[in-house]
């Protein structure tokens, strides 16, 4: 049997609803690259959804995995203190969810060698 999976992409939040388009945008071309996965957004504060209220819905629409993808450039203070508290908290309040917390996607190689990428090409602009 196929797990219904979900993949939250996890990002700070702001106050100015701008900030957002970047990853709605990274949100609706990861969907587009997996059309059997729900991909979701969720913030720490300031904008809605957050982790706790998506992952109640996703469990409520029958998700039983859910992986978390903070995108964050560092493993700084919100996702190694405070994320992991929330994914805690989850896990005991859906204990049938299957449920992974990945690193910042900053710390991945690849993200870094785009953005080394990016910066270079804004050389020869």
């Amino acid at each position: 049997m196929k797990k219904n999976t979900a993949l939250i992409l996890f990002a700070h939040g702001a106050r100015d609803p701008r900030w957002a388009a970047p990853f709605q945008r990274l949100q609706k071309m990861t969907q587009e690259n997996l059309p059997d996965t729900r991909v979701e957004l969720a913030f720490l504060e300031f904008m809605t959804p957050n982790l706790t209220d998506l992952v109640a819905q996703l469990v409520a629409d029958g998700c039983d995995k859910v992986i978390v993808s903070p995108i964050f450039l560092g493993q700084g203070g919100h996702v190694l203190r405070d994320l992991p508290v929330m994914v805690d908290a989850l896990r005991l309040n859906y204990p049938d969810l299957e449920l992974r917390q990945l690193e910042a996607a900053g710390e991945d190689p690849a993200v870094l060698q785009a953005i080394r990428d990016y910066c270079i090409r804004s050389l020869s602009i």
